[in-house]
């Protein structure tokens, strides 16, 4: 009867005692350093990149931009700022939404973190990701621009090499965030520190522990992230591009 009863609850749980998949965002230690990594597949459809809300304004905040996404019973999961922009929130380099330029690529070096070439943009469309350098994006995508796109600087890893700009000593340590997409383009990594890290030690974790061959900076000082998962909505000065992953519309049936 004990061996029948045993036998009959291992047939239940192999239906229902499955672990639970992790979620999207985890917090990790690398090099002592603590991390939050969000993890998404490149044909998640809730994927989206966002500037304007409805009213024509910048969205600006994830308080903002929840409270939009929940009017439209798409409930916000994840977001994180997307790049770099002007005063006014406009982008300062490429930026491609729903297959709509809304400002043009930037090949120039130039000053600050965005001019530090090379520079790259992330890109999805069609289940598929990547971040490319500049150059090679160019030629790529010459005259076809992908659905979704969003330019930012400097590169932190390149075809599998850090950024030969960084140094293992350097003194500028901030709060950064970036993102990364495995070699065969479906899976996509964003992270951000937790401390202020320099950019050696930022890219290391994208080259080293996420083992991506290639990864962009997104911003600094204005870093932040919003996690459900984590039950993060961090506050701070007002964004321009947002990425973001909202949850499926309910459906009908």
């Amino acid at each position: 009867m004990r061996l029948t009863a045993l036998w009959l609850a291992g047939l239940v749980c192999a239906g229902a005692c499955r672990a639970a998949p992790p979620a999207p965002c985890q917090s990790i230690t690398f090099e002592a350093q603590p991390f939050i990594v969000c993890t998404y597949s490149a044909d998640n459809a809730g994927l989206k990149l966002v500037l304007s809300h409805p009213d024509g304004a910048p969205v600006g905040s994830f308080a903002r931009l929840a409270d939009w996404m929940d009017k439209t019973a798409t409930p916000l999961t994840f977001a994180m700022n997307a790049g770099m922009y002007h005063e006014d929130r406009r982008p300062v380099g490429l930026y491609v939404q729903d297959g709509q330029e809304i400002a043009p690529l930037v090949t120039r070096a130039g000053p600050g973190n965005f001019g530090l070439v090379p520079n790259g943009v992330f890109w999805f469309e069609n289940g598929k990701a990547g971040v490319t350098e500049t150059g090679a994006f160019a030629n790529q995508f010459d005259g076809a621009l992908p659905a979704n796109a969003t330019q930012s600087g400097p590169m932190l890893v390149i075809d599998g090499a850090l950024h030969p700009a960084f140094n293992p000593d350097g003194t500028s340590r901030k709060r950064r965030n970036g993102v990364g997409v495995s070699a065969d383009g479906e899976t996509i990594y964003f992270a951000i520190s937790d401390v202020p890290v320099n950019f050696h030690t930022f890219a290391r974790l994208f080259r080293d522990d996420l083992g991506v061959p290639n990864a962009l900076f997104l911003d600094g000082t204005v870093s932040k992230i919003y996690s459900a998962d984590l039950g993060r909505s961090e506050v701070g000065l007002t964004m321009g591009p947002i990425i973001t992953v909202v949850a499926p519309q309910p459906s009908d049936h």
